[in-house]
């Protein structure tokens, strides 16, 4: 087994579960990582899919007392049904334009180019949400109607634009809705549950040619470390965040913006050029 592959895929599960819920976007950290490691062909593509997969499942384990208590008084809680009501409603938004415009998204977006000045941008909009005065009209998770759900599906429809990080367009609209900054977090948390188990499926149905036997250690490296970073980083930002406002990782998105510019200067001089 190849060693050196395996490390790869070790360090691209560690950047995936540590970025996919932070509001910092987990797209422009493999693309870069992924180029340093030279790991960003076709397979590389399937990959990044999977160990997505790993991370959104430690969301799942984490709340996973919530949720098995939700699926359990479904059939005769009105609050249980509520709440899966609100998370279908808050997920059909971004599901319908996704599938709407994918092929447009990705043939003109997926570029460095576009990825930085989404870091860039994601950065300044999380400064002006926290600089602004808010009130605060729902509390928790809870106490949010379809309405408030709707909002923050709408929101999400921001994230399909390549480096805008789906958590981040979740928690900050849902901010500028009125939820609280822990309502908003958990409610990115829940959303993230259906949005990227169909996209995580999606993709791996139309690539399903590309998954061999012989990549399933890489794949399964992946996966794990994805896991084991994302719980932990669940955990330290709901940590964080009752304490803390987001501006650390608005600094964060414009710094690492400017330094996708200067990596891939070639690139976009090329393209000007």
């Amino acid at each position: 087994m190849d060693l050196l592959l395996l490390l790869k895929a070790f360090i691209l599960g560690v950047v995936e579960g540590l970025t996919e819920f932070l509001p910092i976007s987990s797209t422009g950290h493999l693309i870069v990582v992924g180029d340093l490691l030279n790991f960003n062909d076709e397979v590389g593509k399937v990959f990044e899919v999977v160990i997505q997969l790993g991370a959104i499942l430690a969301v799942c384990w984490e709340y996973r007392v919530r949720l098995t208590g939700v699926a359990v008084r479904l059939p005769s809680d009105p609050a249980a049904r509520r709440f899966v009501s609100n998370l279908i409603i808050a997920f059909l938004p971004s599901a319908v334009v996704g599938l709407a415009f994918i092929k447009v998204i990705k043939g003109y977006l997926f570029n460095p180019f576009s990825v930085a000045i989404a870091f860039i941008v994601g950065g300044v909009v999380i400064l002006l949400v926290e600089a602004r005065s808010r009130r605060v009209l729902v509390e928790s998770v809870d106490d949010m109607d379809w309405r408030d759900a709707l909002k923050v599906g709408f929101a999400q429809c921001f994230a399909l634009i390549p480096g805008t990080s789906r958590s981040g367009a979740t928690i900050m609209g849902g901010m500028i809705f009125g939820l609280s900054r822990q309502a908003a977090t958990e409610f990115s948390f829940f959303l993230a549950i259906p949005t990227m188990f169909a996209a995580t499926f999606y993709d791996l149905f139309k690539h399903w040619d590309l998954l061999h036997a012989h990549d399933f250690g890489t794949f399964a490296v992946g996966f794990i470390t994805a896991f084991v970073s994302a719980f932990f980083a669940v955990r330290g930002l709901l940590r964080y965040i009752a304490h803390h406002s987001f501006a650390v990782f608005a600094w964060y998105r414009i710094v690492f913006g400017l330094v996708l510019l200067w990596y891939f200067r070639e690139t976009l001089f090329q393209a000007v050029g």
